[in-house]
């Protein structure tokens, strides 16, 4: 995640992680820019507070590919001094920290009352959010990697998930300790940040991506790391899928079990839904792992390779492009987008398919930008 640009990717990389990762950007991008003047498939919206659906996949599914990549990215920083391993990890935590926050900042100015330009102030600018949780994440678990063994980092993350479910009912408040109003994560927020520094587009003001809450995200990039690691070692072979599978379906069932007592949420990253999803992503890995490095099945691979080559970049393109062409106003008074997605896309499929083909119709042109960038093999590691 370094800035920069390479030439030459890794020769050892299993194409099934790159794919993966490419998956997880391309389904992102369509949920996070649905079309407008319909309602949308359930299956692509988050849940509302407890429960899942495919769109709360995306995330966490986000931070396993950034274990993954670490799995070959950290390779070589046994044979490098300290100094220079913890330059590196702080540099790019710092630097994808600081371009998230900046994103939320984006434009930098707003209309005031009289219609004037004016700077957005810092006092209204989310401080945490998708790249911060990433970039936070990363850091903690490149630690704990580095400096510990692979049983211990797995006691590790077992203790933060527990600790995690402990802090929630422990600082909640009683009765009410999973609710928007009375949940640890806002309260511990609004302590550190105040409210204006958090997200308002819910029901009250509540950060999805709070401060606490990142502390069992870094437990699914600590299992992004783990299996890429696995695949690494085991390469192609049916050991190494039955192993994944068998993992896969251990997790998915124990998050089920423990759901019952600690409800599977996104909002809250719960850490039934850490386990839930780690789970699930094992189980997909599995199949590529199946049909591209056992099978050979590379049909139609490129197009999400695209992605998979410069991920976060492409995530940020896609955020930024979209304020611009939600921020731009028509005659009519509607942003380019909504006009986009009423006028061509509600006109050639009326409903919840015409708004889904806006968003397969934003992440196709985010697509060509990556595929320009891959022609010209131009890889920008943020």
């Amino acid at each position: 995640m370094a800035a920069g640009t390479s030439t030459i990717m890794n020769k050892d990389r299993f194409l099934s992680l790159d794919i993966f990762r490419g998956l997880t950007i391309c389904l992102m991008i369509i949920v996070n820019s649905p079309g407008k003047g319909a309602s949308l498939y359930p299956y692509l919206v988050h849940a509302k507070w407890l429960g899942f659906t495919l769109a709360d996949l995306v995330f966490p599914s986000f931070m396993f590919a950034v274990g993954n990549a670490m799995s070959f990215s950290m390779q070589g920083d046994a044979f490098i001094s300290q100094g220079d391993f913890l330059k590196k990890i702080f540099t790019r935590t710092i630097l994808v920290f600081l371009i998230g926050y900046l994103m939320y900042w984006f434009p930098f100015v707003h209309l005031d009352a009289d219609g004037g330009w004016v700077i957005k102030p810092f006092s209204e600018t989310r401080v945490m959010g998708v790249l911060q949780r990433i970039a936070l994440a990363y850091c903690c678990a490149a630690l704990l990697i580095h400096y510990f063994s692979s049983r211990q980092v797995l006691f590790i993350s077992g203790f933060l998930l527990l600790a995690y479910w402990a802090a929630l009912y422990l600082f909640g408040d009683a009765g009410q300790e999973l609710t928007i109003g009375g949940n640890a994560i806002k309260k511990f927020d609004l302590l550190l940040l105040s409210e204006g520094h958090i997200y308002k587009k819910d029901a009250m003001p509540f950060d999805p991506e709070g401060i606490l809450s990142t502390l069992p995200s870094i437990v699914n990039v600590i299992a992004g790391y783990l299996a890429g690691n696995f695949i690494r070692q085991k390469g192609k072979t049916y050991e190494c899928l039955v192993k994944l599978m068998v993992v896969g379906v251990m997790l998915v069932s124990l998050a089920l079990w423990w759901g019952l007592i600690f409800p599977i949420s996104k909002k809250l990253w719960t850490s039934s839904f850490t386990l839930y999803t780690i789970g699930i992503d094992i189980l997909i890995i599995s199949v590529l792992v199946y049909l591209i490095e056992i099978r050979k099945f590379e049909y139609g691979t490129y197009f999400f390779k695209v992605f998979g080559k410069n991920p976060l970049f492409i995530y940020l393109l896609s955020e930024l492009a979209y304020v611009v062409l939600v921020m731009i106003k028509l005659p009519s008074g509607q942003s380019v987008f909504e006009w986009i997605s009423k006028v061509i896309f509600q006109t050639i499929a009326p409903g919840s398919f015409g708004s889904l083909l806006t968003g397969i119709w934003f992440m196709l042109m985010c697509w060509l930008a990556g595929c320009w960038l891959d022609k010209r093999k131009i890889y920008i590691k943020l």
